[in-house]
């Protein structure tokens, strides 16, 4: 019978190739890590690794995959159980990106541990197909996403239609430019304050930058809409936000520009197809829904 630590073991050790770093990982020690893999290759009487280069024997590929998908699959059984136990204790686990999280989740999140004092509410911040990622494995027990399609094994509800407007000085005088077939000086291009290629939001916006009609222009990657829109205040050029984004935001000093050719996305939130939702999420999701509800649509 093969135990599930030396499993996870197994598959932490195939990620990381490394005894040290798994043993950190897995806050073991690593004469532990060596003693479950032994015991594995025991059980299974077949060698699973090679130490030096580290690599995994045929043997080892083929049980990782087996090995991965059981602990999924069960990962996926214990949050369903816990679900159905409506647990009163425990951890929701939420994945958000930070510009969702910070203007979507915050009165909600004080009113869930207002509700459920025992429940710990845990967020991980991520982009969108991390978020993705994390509800599949059931690492998370819900995600709140920009841009998601509908994808087995995961259902996407949409909660909002997403637009996007401009911040920042000298939008008109680059299209007027560009209408008059006119080139910008060397140096003088316009700037376009954007998200970096990690989310999913970029590939939506890359395919509509053309709309704009700008002459030649560059790129500054920023990590979070709260740097494109700080570097826009800043005077470093033309930041594409979602609208809704600019709304919390006091004594803006920058132009802003809706962008309606730019094409409306979904904002919503994903769980696993036929995954069993708790009380505590069902409310959640309706605090959230409420929120969304009484914030600004434009």
């Amino acid at each position: 019978m093969l135990d599930l630590n030396w499993l996870n073991t197994f598959v932490t050790l195939a990620r990381l190739e490394h005894f040290g770093k798994t043993a950190t990982e897995l806050h073991m020690t690593q004469p532990n890590v060596s003693l479950h893999i032994k015991q594995l290759e025991q059980t299974t009487r077949v060698k699973l690794i090679e130490r030096n280069p580290f690599r995994l024997t045929q043997a080892g590929e083929r049980l990782l995959l087996s090995a991965k998908r059981s602990l999924q699959e069960l990962q996926v059984c214990q949050a369903d159980l816990n679900a159905l136990n409506d647990m009163h204790q425990g951890t929701v686990s939420i994945a958000a990106s930070d510009i969702i999280s910070r203007l979507l989740l915050i009165k909600p999140f004080q009113s869930f541990k207002h509700e459920f004092p025992g429940i710990d509410l845990s967020l991980f911040n991520t982009t969108s197909s991390q978020a993705a990622e994390l509800v599949k494995s059931a690492k998370a027990d819900l995600g709140f996403v920009i841009a998601q399609k509908e994808s087995q094994p995961l259902h996407f509800t949409e909660l909002r239609q997403v637009k996007w407007c401009a911040l920042g000085e000298g939008l008109e005088k680059w299209q007027r430019l560009a209408k008059q077939s006119k080139e910008p000086k060397k140096g003088e291009e316009p700037t376009l304050i954007l998200l970096g290629h990690d989310t999913r939001t970029r590939d939506l916006i890359d395919l509509a930058l053309p709309s704009l009609n700008l002459p030649k222009y560059r790129v500054m990657e920023v990590g979070s809409v709260d740097a494109q829109i700080d570097w826009a205040e800043a005077g470093f050029g033309i930041a594409i936000v979602p609208a809704f984004s600019l709304h919390p935001k006091l004594n803006l000093t920058s132009a802003i520009t809706p962008l309606p050719d730019f094409p409306t996305t979904s904002l919503g939130y994903i769980v696993r197809q036929n995954q069993v939702l708790s009380r505590a999420i069902k409310q959640l999701l309706q605090w959230v829904s409420e929120e969304i509800a009484n914030s600004p649509h434009s």
